[in-house]
């Protein structure tokens, strides 16, 4: 046999062997298959995070620029006991930045009250209804379903309403042309990243505990604290204080080593859902969010506790707000 023909078998051979190695990788798809979805899964996996990340911003904006929205804050002006003439003219004891030039009188009563007598010739609503003579007004710190009285003016663009922070009263102003949301300028993140999503531990406290919560304006206010939620990152251990706001999730009111350097200097607000049957708690940080103060100025937010200062850069969630009201 000649060395041709020896070249030709040796290449026969090699051909057939690999048909046979062909054949056999195609007999072994059952488990190569597997293999190809199982590396679609964390592509899969992490779409679906990004598309709920995404979500859930969206909503945020949409939340932000309602048209009684937090944006749309004109103005927190303190009523002390007694009559005050109120509206945006000169000659009013307390002068809004929006409105009618009258609306009438509002006068805090020694027995905390608060009446509204409106000017004759004022296009006032109540609760959406049109008003038409004088009205004792519900507060936000009343215990009432509806929440507290709804003033509306300007057809409707425009809407004040009287809360109470630290035994004092003040009217809150809202315009759905305020300048904090016409101008409003957008939110920034930083990228959505899963690893930001921590499943934590919540530590019960006992029945009744309260914490201690100033906000930014110097009042201190008592509020539930159920217990706490420990949770890991970088090998060290991190404690949060929840704060029950008789909702279905846990508030939870934070600083970190990012305020300042790209997230809002006064702390952010997360909301948690309640701990599982085994105490389980998920962190989701990409959720963090300014409080209404980085955008207006009329806000009364919650300012972090002792408690919840932490040892920790959290690059996760919303940035500080280019356009910050102060």
């Amino acid at each position: 046999m000649n060395k041709t023909a020896i070249r030709c078998i040796a290449l026969s051979f090699s051909v057939l062997a690999l048909q046979a190695c062909q054949r056999e990788g195609a007999g072994a798809g059952s488990a190569a298959a597997p293999a190809s979805a199982a590396a679609t899964v964390p592509v899969a996996a992490d779409a679906a995070f990004t598309q709920a990340q995404q979500a859930w911003r969206d909503q945020r904006r949409e939340n932000l620029l309602k048209p009684d929205g937090w944006t749309s804050l004109i103005g927190l002006h303190w009523v002390e006991p007694g009559p005050h003439y109120f509206g945006s003219a000169a000659d009013n004891g307390i002068r809004l930045a929006m409105g009618p030039a009258h609306f009438g009188m509002i006068d805090l009563r020694k027995n905390g009250s608060v009446r509204l007598v409106p000017e004759r010739d004022a296009q006032l609503t109540l609760d959406e209804q049109p008003l038409k003579g004088a009205v004792t007004l519900v507060t936000d710190a009343d215990e009432s379903e509806s929440g507290p009285s709804r003033i509306g003016f300007d057809e409707g663009k425009g809407l004040a309403t009287v809360i109470k922070r630290g035994g004092r009263y003040a009217l809150r102003v809202k315009h759905a042309d305020a300048p904090t949301r016409t101008g409003f300028t957008g939110l920034e993140y930083w990228q959505a990243d899963p690893s930001w999503k921590i499943e934590g531990k919540f530590v019960p406290h006992p029945a009744g505990k309260t914490i201690q919560i100033a906000d930014i304006i110097g009042t201190l206010n008592d509020v539930p604290n159920p217990g706490a939620i420990e949770f890991q990152r970088d090998g060290r251990t991190y404690r949060l204080e929840a704060l029950d706001e008789g909702e279905e999730e846990l508030f939870l009111v934070f600083g970190d080593r990012s305020n300042g350097h790209g997230s809002y200097s006064a702390g952010r607000f997360l909301y948690a859902p309640r701990p599982d049957a085994q105490g389980r708690v998920v962190l989701d940080f990409n959720r963090s969010y300014n409080p209404p103060c980085a955008f207006t100025p009329f806000a009364t937010c919650p300012l972090p506790p002792q408690e919840n200062r932490l040892d920790l850069a959290i690059l996760a969630g919303e940035k500080a707000y280019p356009k910050a009201a102060h």
